[in-house]
């Protein structure tokens, strides 16, 4: 198997895995007891707290733990919205389901949201956020790398702007910490989501980071746990887990980067040169993650294009996992300007740890002939083919 799909999630680093086996056996006390083996397990949890905190250069207390980043952003929108006076929030046309679906449910209660557009390339014009600021804006939310398009938002510039007007930012990184360098005080954001399972970590963790001096109201409600903004007893084995796993991959991350970027360039090159009709969606070179790739194949749907790789062994997709069952092309790349015959024809491809040059000539090698066969089957592409003749 060939695993291009990393975009959704990773396979477990073998570091977290060592990681949490202790504590799926003898090491399974409540964090929140007093006697020492709760002791040791709250010590391996404040230990989780102090990496991600290093890894995104942070602090420890400005990091709460979730269960992913779904959790994180629903917290990060609607507690610093419960918590402000003004009910307008300004977002963008390209976020994940998790901030704009949250968007939507503020919009039922009397919010208003407004949605900036982007770019061909896929980029949000920070002069866009700041005609969109009103006396009444209590929040900005965008995020740091597109999900489907791997476009790096102008974050830094946005967030002069909120600063300049006492509005928190909020930025959505899942699909950046543990693939690229984060700080956040370059960043200048205020909240900052990530989920442990896009670095190799266990599904169910993640976390929030909360700037110190931000109100931000809990999300839950309960117990005192994370300094009683979170409650519900911790999940200990997976945030071991995701510790583990963002050490690991924090420990040569320019290079993986490095690496990772040659093979979407080159798979980037070798499927616009040998396959026609095709077209690369979102930005070129350094203004895109490193690992992602999609590409639009004109005539065929992007569906029938996933299942014949599924036979050949490969897994990849056609956007972000949370919307694999809309019947409807992709909102992001629909905001692009793309046609529906583009969006419902493009392949998502997000490489990782395990990937090599070598899968390129098998992902080519293997689209070529399914490609050619889709569309010998397409009545677009024969229509096409009807008008060059």
């Amino acid at each position: 198997m060939i695993y291009l799909d990393n975009g959704a999630t990773t396979p477990l680093h073998p570091k977290a895995r060592e990681a949490m086996l202790p504590h799926l056996t003898e090491i399974y006390a409540n964090p929140s007891g007093v006697y020492s083996p709760a002791r040791q397990v709250r010590k391996a949890v404040d230990e989780v707290r102090q990496t991600v905190a290093h890894a995104i250069h942070a602090t420890p207390a400005e990091i709460y733990f979730t269960s992913g980043g779904t959790e994180s952003c629903n917290w990060a929108i609607k507690g610093v919205a419960d918590m402000a006076k003004g009910k307008h929030i300004i977002t963008s046309a390209i976020e994940h389901p998790a901030v704009t679906n949250t968007c939507k449910y503020l919009a039922t209660k009397g919010y208003e949201i407004t949605t900036v557009p982007v770019c061909e390339n896929g980029f949000v014009n920070p002069q866009d956020i700041a005609a969109a600021i009103r006396p009444d804006t209590c929040l900005v939310s965008i995020m740091l790398v597109s999900h489907e398009m791997g476009a790096i938002q102008p974050i830094a510039e946005i967030a002069k702007i909120t600063k300049a007007h006492g509005i928190p930012l909020h930025t959505d990184a899942v699909q950046a910490v543990g693939k690229m360098p984060v700080e956040v005080d370059m960043l200048g954001v205020d909240l900052l989501s990530l989920s442990s399972h896009k670095f190799g970590g266990p599904k169910g963790a993640g976390a929030l980071y909360v700037r110190k001096g931000v109100n931000i109201a809990p999300l839950f409600h309960g117990g005192a746990h994370e300094r009683n903004r979170r409650a519900g007893t911790e999940n200990v084995i997976c945030l071991v887990g995701m510790g583990a796993a963002l050490a690991a991959v924090n420990e040569n991350l320019l290079q993986e980067q490095a690496r990772i970027a040659k093979i979407r360039d080159y798979m980037i090159q070798q499927i616009l040169t040998t396959i026609p009709h095709t077209k690369l969606n979102g930005p070129e070179g350094d203004a895109r993650n490193a690992n992602n790739i999609n590409i639009s194949f004109r005539f065929i749907e992007g569906e029938s294009l996933l299942l014949h790789l599924d036979m050949n062994g490969i897994c990849a997709s056609t956007g972000s996992a949370c919307t694999s069952g809309a019947l409807e092309p992709s909102s992001v790349l629909m905001a692009l300007g793309l046609t529906h015959e583009l969006a419902n024809g493009a392949l998502r491809i997000t490489l990782g740890h395990e990937n090599t040059m070598e899968d390129v000539d098998a992902l080519v090698n293997a689209l070529q002939p399914t490609v050619q066969k889709l569309r010998d089957l397409s009545p677009l592409y024969d229509d096409f083919i009807k008008t060059q003749e």
